[in-house]
């Protein structure tokens, strides 16, 4: 299942509370970056090819906080750069538990040691590990040999210790579904409370021979569909089933950006979590100021490939159909 039944009822709560006071644009998931600096150099990301200036700046754990509290959103996913870099993470991650948020921690797995005798497992908390494909792969795509066995025993030592683990794999050109398919049912066997699809996005920063890297749409639907035709029934996924139809171009969804905004040390960014057109001091003004009609697939060029979860998800969940509904149950109460 995607999270415990007990999260998705506070979830659908939270989103009736806002159709009901008539509200049409509302975070679901803080994407919060404490810091954006980080210990690899992955090749498609665009985080780590800011100015030094920038990867030297952290949000204290009462920003963290404050960003939470002021945005409202029932969930937090602390990503990067490599939040573990950060002096506070463990009271950031405490924090939010504290707030009864429902609380995800991205990592690269290299520094776990510095967390898992700090905090204990909790049904609001998951630990999401960045894992590309199979060992090879998922080395070069993180320019560092030998990260992929330290993931592999991250995961298996945090789900040794009781603590529910996600893996996201970000798919890239030129990487072959068999693969993924094959780690996807490894990673099922091991006891992985969920996996992660998301097609990597085309950033701006990473120009160049990297360029090529990137999937365009139709590419992504190719490759995801025979992704999850080959893993077969018994992978479980995070990504929701109406998502994953999206993925695999069975319907349309229109990108709701502010469903997923983005709080790093330089403010609330917009438009999104991935585009960078100016950054705001509150999350109010980044609701008002910004024009989301500019932007989304057929609206702007940047959006043209970009079918990642931080802007799609929470559109598929809002479209819910009774059938979906139905399919949601099902995915939720999967063994």
């Amino acid at each position: 299942m995607g999270q415990p039944l007990s999260l998705t009822i506070d979830m659908a709560k939270y989103v009736m509370r806002q159709k009901l006071r008539g509200r049409k644009r509302y975070p679901m998931v803080l994407m919060l970056e404490p810091t954006e600096l980080c210990n690899l150099t992955c090749t498609g990301c665009g985080k780590i090819r800011q100015s030094e200036e920038i990867l030297k700046m952290r949000l204290t754990a009462q920003d963290c906080f404050d960003a939470i509290d002021e945005c409202g959103a029932p969930g937090v996913s602390i990503a990067g750069g490599e939040p573990l870099v950060h002096p506070e993470i463990v009271d950031i991650v405490k924090g939010m538990l504290a707030r009864g948020k429902l609380t995800m921690l991205c990592t690269n797995g290299i520094l776990l040691h510095r967390i898992l005798d700090k905090i204990e497992p909790h049904p609001r908390f998951t630990f999401v590990f960045h894992l590309d494909g199979p060992r090879e792969h998922h080395d070069r795509m993180v320019e560092r040999k030998g990260v992929f066995d330290i993931v592999m025993k991250g995961i298996e030592e945090s789900k040794r210790r009781g603590f529910r683990v996600t893996t996201n794999t970000t798919l890239y050109k030129g990487v072959n579904p068999q693969e993924i398919a094959t780690l996807l049912q490894q990673l099922t066997e091991m006891g992985v409370d969920n996996c992660l699809l998301s097609p990597a996005f085309t950033y701006e920063e990473v120009n160049g021979a990297n360029s090529e890297i990137f999937l365009h749409r139709r590419e992504v639907i190719a490759m995801v569909s025979e992704i999850v035709r080959l893993a077969g029934p018994k992978v479980r996924y995070y990504n929701t089933p109406m998502f994953l139809d999206f993925l695999q171009g069975k319907r349309d969804l229109r990108c709701t950006p502010w469903s997923m905004p983005n709080r790093n040390p330089k403010g609330w960014k917009g438009p999104c979590y991935l585009l960078t057109d100016g950054h705001y001091d509150t999350f109010e003004e980044l609701m008002q100021k910004t024009n989301w009609d500019d932007y989304g697939y057929g609206k702007n060029p940047r959006c043209a490939s970009c079918m990642m979860h931080s802007g799609y998800e929470a559109s598929a969940v809002e479209k819910m159909s009774p059938v979906d509904m139905w399919r949601m149950m099902r995915w939720m109460f999967a063994s």
